[in-house]
């Protein structure tokens, strides 16, 4: 070798090289050269691509400001192949000795342009003869203008490409390089990796830190879970020594768990003496077998477990919206009646609590598959045969016997909270109704000023129906331009002889004053398009008994708001509810409207449309809880005390306070 040639081979022949690459995409030959300059200690690695008219690549070239290459060691680097120069160098993804060669996969020709030290140096390697190098070393003025003005470094040159090269397009190779090289970005901040002058970006995550003692040695642990998976490494636990690099890894035990990828990074000054294959008898090092190692693995599994299940309850809740959207879930007769309504509500929380413990069960199955299986287990779990449930997840799930008994204690526990919830619910709304009734029976005649019925019904809206229980704030604009259109109806606060019930008198009923309630919410119908769902509810002083005069008042006001600029839009629908103590014995309008559209199935209906109007009275709404709510109160024949001895005051109190 003279001073300006230190061409040689690899000590394998060409075929033997190329035979390591054939499953290896040419993508991949680009990591290897980033890799070779931050095994270089390099903080920054600057990659170009130069496509061409016909979106082919013209060339490619990888600069890095690392040591460069050590020509004084050739034995140790283009001369070797497939082998490490240090035992178990995990780090260093180009030190076993193939990467730099993977560029054949792109094309002919890669040139290394190097300065390290004090001198310049070129190194070549054509594909047709990938075994051998052409060294040389060069002066200042045929060196790499990329490498003018710094100490030492490196680029590479690739050339020769031809129309068969494969390389996806810029965007495509950006996304690649961020998922490869995430991790690693990720814990060296100072570092960057550039592509056509754009830096490449950590993969969106999530960054977990612990940090406890082990025979007082201290151990700091970093997780990252990645949202996407980087790259096509599966998931490993890494020890790190002071110089950042990794002195052993091993397979995480949370690989193959469904969309969950994480690294752990564990740093310690313990790593230093840590040796995998360390088994010589009178030595200082720390291996697998090592106490402290055996300790460090328990409180590692225990850390990424509790990071996995968080993560595991918000994908599963996420899939649960999922089935929910797609009709996975049993549709019920009633759907409105809290009995189904407890039904679909346990059936979702077991489902959940399967999935939980074992997401490959629901994660597998096709739609129709996954919609037989929860409407089997909806209707085992009304049976008497709950045991049989558990004995064929018993026999089904991929579950040791620790996890399986606290499958047991989940499903148990949630069913029984699911049973004390729907009977507290239904409990609390039996003793509201039993109390509003009373009201509305014996003292609507001297009671009930305007306020104290306006916060009964705002904090009962389920009175109205299942799909009135929470109704949410009042949007202003909507409230104030529907407020004033019901003024301008005729009359509609004037009472007369005839409008007054039995029981009451005019001078009680001109104390009080109609309430108004109104709220506008976006909702979805059942095509899944969006639309503005606009409630109106009108509600006569208890004293009023309602008569054709109100289903004048009320079809007036459907009439107003139907011309009205700001609700004509055919993204807004209306309901518009009258409600009063009671109708009329003498009317027979309302009556009529009802029946004529009683099939149509809802209770008081007299106007269907995009405007339907509803009129109600309380004895209504009262009996249509007891018949909706009649099977579960039945068998929990609650006690209802008598209310004759209680206070009007005390009975406004109580129903003003927030319900179920």
């Amino acid at each position: 070798m003279t001073k300006s040639d230190f061409s040689g081979s690899a000590e394998i022949t060409d075929e033997g090289i190329k035979k390591h690459f054939q499953s290896f995409e040419p993508i991949r030959a680009i990591y290897e050269l980033v890799w070779n300059g931050l095994d270089a200690g390099a903080t920054k690695v600057d990659i170009s691509i130069e496509y061409n008219e016909l979106c082919g690549v013209d060339s490619i070239t990888v600069f890095d400001n690392g040591d460069g290459i050590d020509i004084n060691n050739l034995n140790d680097n283009f001369k070797k192949f497939n082998e490490s120069t240090k035992r178990n160098d995990d780090n260093k993804h180009g030190a076993h000795g193939k990467g730099r060669l993977a560029f054949h996969k792109l094309c002919e020709q890669a040139v290394w342009y190097t300065r390290r030290d004090d001198y310049n140096a070129r190194i070549k390697i054509i594909s047709s003869a990938i075994k051998d190098f052409e060294g040389k070393f060069i002066n200042n003025e045929k060196q790499h203008a990329l490498l003018s003005g710094i100490k030492s470094g490196t680029c590479v040159e690739l050339m020769g490409f031809s129309k068969a090269t494969s390389l996806p397009s810029e965007k495509s190779v950006f996304k690649s390089l961020s998922l490869q090289f995430g991790w690693f970005l990720a814990f060296n901040k100072s570092h960057h990796i550039l592509l056509n002058g754009k830096s490449i970006k950590v993969p969106e995550h999530e960054l977990h830190e612990t940090k406890f003692f082990i025979d007082d040695i201290e151990f700091l642990v970093k997780m990252i879970r990645w949202e996407y998976k980087p790259g096509k490494e599966k998931s490993y636990n890494y020890l790190i020594n002071r110089s950042n690099r990794i002195v052993s890894k091993i397979l995480s035990r949370f690989n193959n768990k469904i969309g969950f990828h994480a690294s752990a990074y564990v740093f310690s000054s313990w790593n230093e003496k840590f040796d995998p294959d360390g088994f010589e008898l009178g030595s200082d090092s720390e291996n697998k077998s090592s106490p402290i190692y055996k300790k460090l693995n328990k409180i590692l599994y225990k850390f990424q477990q509790e990071i996995y299940y968080d993560f595991l309850r918000r994908y599963v809740d996420n899939e649960i919206e999922k089935f929910e959207e797609r009709g996975y879930f049993p549709i019920y007769a009633e759907p409105q009646n809290t009995y189904f309504k407890w039904r679909e509500k346990n059936t979702k929380a077991v489902v959940k609590e399967i999935y939980f413990a074992d997401p490959s069960i629901f994660n597998k199955l096709k739609a129709k598959q996954a919609k037989i299986l929860i409407n089997l287990i909806d209707k085992i779990l009304v049976s008497n045969k709950n045991d049989d449930l558990f004995d064929i997840l018993d026999g089904v799930l991929d579950l040791d016997n620790e996890n399986m008994s606290l499958l047991a204690k989940q499903l148990k526990k949630t069913t029984l909270d699911n049973i004390i919830g729907t009977i507290e619910v239904l409990q609390n709304r039996q003793t509201t109704i039993h109390k509003l009734k009373e009201i509305m029976e014996n003292r609507f005649a001297t009671v009930l000023e305007t306020p104290d019925l306006q916060k009964i019904i705002e904090n009962n809206t389920w009175l109205f129906g299942a799909k009135y229980e929470t109704l949410g704030a009042e949007e202003d604009t909507f409230h104030n331009i529907a407020k004033k259109l019901r003024n301008q109806i005729n009359d509609i606060d004037v009472i007369s002889e005839d409008d007054v019930s039995e029981g009451a008198t005019v001078e009680g009923i001109n104390r009080q004053v109609d309430l108004f309630l109104s709220r506008k919410t976006p909702q979805f119908d059942s095509t899944g398009k969006k639309f503005f769902n606009c409630l109106i509810i009108e509600i006569k002083r208890p004293g009023i008994s309602l008569n054709k005069k109100h289903l004048q008042q009320l079809d007036d006001y459907a009439e107003i708001i139907e011309k009205h600029d700001a609700f004509n839009s055919a993204h807004m629908r209306f309901e518009l509810i009258l409600i009063g103590r009671k109708i009329s014995k003498d009317d027979i309008r309302i009556k009529q409207r009802i029946e004529s559209l009683k099939d149509k199935g809802e209770n008081g209906l007299i106007t269907d449309g995009r405007i339907k109007c509803y009129v109600k009275n309380w004895f209504t709404i009262f009996d249509e809880f007891d018949l909706t709510n009649g099977y579960l109160l039945e068998n929990l024949k609650t006690k209802l005390d008598s209310l004759e001895d209680t206070s009007t005051k005390n009975l406004i109190e109580d129903l003003q306070a927030k319900s179920a």
